[in-house]
């Protein structure tokens, strides 16, 4: 049952009333408010710079020569907002020479804290169009071997011209279901699962969001994000870690699958270190999940000046086969 007020806000700033009622019961009338008037405003635009073809300083003098204006995050030393551009970022020598990948704030978060080293095996299973990928191997310092699965044609071509320009060298890329990695039997040290989605946390930056995903959208990716959690935690290596993470404010998508994986694999949350950021839910709707999801992350717009964005950190206690 939709309620008036779900119906007053819907039709004010332009969204499905079933959506609204979903604010409303997780977040309540006020806060539901400042949601929504957040979503009226694209968060800054931010830039992440790549260690594997330039040093930051450089990098910031040579931007500020041009005119742009940057900020540095408080909690990431390579990450810059954009406070004013004289011409499109993704216009200049610096950008086409692969020394930073415009990204959002929030997508910085996956790869820092699964944090991979230099010779590892890691699995990026959602990895185009190469943003989190490159960061990834940045991280690794191009040493070990990072494999890249894409199920999309399109997107692949992508992932391929971004980790090139990036001067990414250890990657393998893999145009394929990601759900059937395993038969490859690779045990990895570390998995990233940046699952497709809703994108209900998207609502700013892609308007269309607002009346076109619905409840039944949110079933359907919940049930394909469980199957690739289960390829993800079947390619993890004893004591591996895997980071999931969407760009989703629904906790179908977030806190149910993790609940999920926590009652059928031998998998543990870890703590995660962004203390800023809001904890996962251990209730909503009607539903009580694990107590343990409160070791995840939950960002909003509102709260934080970037799109919604959900995160955890898994480790796997025993093989899965």
């Amino acid at each position: 049952m939709v309620s008036e007020k779900s119906k007053f806000l819907a039709e004010k700033f332009g969204y499905l009333p079933e959506t609204i009622e979903r604010f409303l019961q997780l977040f309540g009338l006020d806060e539901t408010r400042e949601l929504l008037q957040a979503y009226e405003k694209k968060p800054k635009t931010a830039i992440r710079i790549n260690e594997l073809k330039i040093n930051p300083t450089e990098l910031i003098e040579r931007m500020e020569k041009k005119g742009f204006v940057l900020t540095k995050s408080n909690w990431y030393e390579n990450g810059f907002f954009i406070e004013k551009t004289p011409f499109p970022l993704g216009a200049t020598t610096e950008y086409l020479a692969g020394y930073y990948f415009i990204q959002s704030a929030a997508s910085w978060i996956p790869s820092l804290i699964l944090n991979p080293k230099p010779g590892e095996l890691v699995i990026d299973l959602a990895a185009a169009p190469g943003g989190k990928a490159s960061h990834l191997a940045q991280l690794m310092k191009n040493e070990g071997t990072l494999f890249c699965i894409d199920i999309s044609r399109e997107r692949i071509k992508s992932l391929r011209s971004n980790l090139a320009r990036c001067g990414v060298t250890n990657n393998i890329c893999i145009r394929m279901n990601a759900i059937e990695f395993p038969k490859y039997n690779l045990k990895a040290d570390k998995v990233m699962l940046d699952a497709p989605c809703s994108g209900e946390g998207l609502m700013a930056t892609d308007i269309s969001r607002r009346t076109t995903k619905g409840p039944e959208d949110i079933k359907r990716l919940a049930q394909l994000q469980k199957e690739l959690v289960q390829a993800g935690i079947k390619t993890l290596k004893k004591e591996g870690v895997m980071v999931y993470s969407t760009c989703s404010t629904a906790p179908e998508e977030n806190e149910e699958v993790i609940n999920w994986t926590l009652d059928n694999f031998p998998v543990r949350l870890q703590e995660i270190p962004f203390k800023e950021f809001s904890s996962g839910f251990t209730k909503a709707f009607d539903k009580t999940y694990d107590s343990e999801l409160v070791k995840s992350k939950r960002l909003y717009p509102h709260k934080d000046g970037t799109e919604g964005f959900f995160v955890c950190k898994l480790v796997l206690l025993e093989e899965v086969e």
